[in-house]
Order: structure tokens, then C-alpha cells, then sequence
């Protein structure tokens, strides 16, 4: 038998039986606990991941044009105040307010990457649906076709073209004669 002191000092006899149930109960407790605080976290991280989520499609028209249309998408026909710019970057960053919100102004930004295929442009509107950066994308993708016309074709090789034949090509592009390189 053990003796143990309780937290007004009084004497408390406890069997071991009876301490080893109270730990064990205390321990299922404790793993409930966190089994709750893992489940409220992992709820967290997927709304946190909703929220952060963002729209973004690749662009066929250059990275000037493209800059140029998203500037006066946000500035002239939506209003939105323009916080931030760097043509340079290419990069904007405005103050969106939503029709449905009323006046409830949100953070926003439009970033554009030229990659191989075009200019890859991303809408972020952290604090709002996903739909509502899908709405910019559409209204840019509008505006950039009737501001320029249709997007530049891609130019496709020529059928005639010859294969680049390597170190061993003659200066002409063909293909020296004699012994094969090993």
C-alpha cells in the first residue's frame, strides 16, 4: 500500500491496483486528447490549404502584353486600387472588393512567369473562394483577345528541316562520309 498526499494536504491511501488504473485512464484520456488535437490540426491544414489556394493558366500572348492587359484589367475596368507593381517582376498586387461582399476589401495579387510555352500567370486571392480568382483569369483572358486578337500561332518546324547530325555534321548540316564515329 502506498500513501499518497492529496492537494488539501490530507492523507489518501491508494492500493497499487488502484494507481495503476488512474494512470491508465489518464493515459487513454491523454490519447484521446490528442487524438482530438491531430484531427482539429489536420482540419486546419486542409482549410488553411482552401484558403491559400490559387488559379493560374498559361498565357499565349508575351509577357508585356500580358502585363499591360492585367494592369488595366485591375486599374481601369474593375477599380480596384493598385497597392503594389513591378513591371519588372511582372507582378501586381491590389486591393479586390467583391460584389457579394459589399464593401469588404481583400489583399490580391496577379504574378506572371514567362515559361516555354508562354507566360504562366497566377491570381492569389488568399482570403476569398477559389471562383473568384477563376473570375479574374476569365476576365483577363477576355480582355487580352479583344485588346490583341487572336493568340499568336506557334510556329512549327519545317518538314524540309534536317536533324541537327551532331559533332560528326558536315558545315552544311548533312552528315560527313567515311568511317563511323566510335
Amino acid at each position: 500500500m502506498t500513501v499518497w498526499h492529496d492537494n488539501q494536504g490530507k492523507l489518501a491511501h491508494y492500493d497499487r491496483a488502484c494507481i495503476l488504473y488512474a494512470m491508465m485512464t489518464r493515459g487513454q484520456m491523454l490519447g484521446t486528447w490528442a487524438a482530438m488535437a491531430l484531427a482539429g490540426l489536420a482540419t486546419l491544414c486542409w482549410i488553411t490549404a482552401d484558403a491559400q489556394a490559387k488559379a493560374s493558366y498559361t498565357c499565349p500572348y508575351s509577357l508585356t502584353q500580358t502585363y499591360s492587359a492585367a494592369l488595366r484589367l485591375i486599374r481601369v475596368d474593375n477599380g480596384f486600387a493598385v497597392t503594389e507593381r513591378d513591371p519588372d517582376a511582372a507582378y501586381l498586387m491590389f486591393e479586390y472588393e467583391s460584389r457579394e461582399s459589399g464593401s469588404r476589401v481583400t489583399p490580391g495579387a496577379i504574378e506572371m512567369v514567362p515559361n516555354g510555352e508562354g507566360v504562366m500567370v497566377v491570381v492569389k486571392l488568399p482570403k476569398m473562394p477559389r471562383y473568384h480568382e477563376e473570375v479574374l483569369l476569365d476576365a483577363l483572358k477576355r480582355k487580352l483577345q479583344s485588346d490583341y486578337g487572336e493568340p499568336p500561332s506557334k510556329q512549327k518546324p519545317k518538314a524540309d528541316e534536317r536533324p541537327d547530325g551532331g559533332t560528326d555534321a558536315a558545315p552544311d548540316g548533312s552528315a560527313r562520309k567515311g568511317k563511323p564515329h566510335r
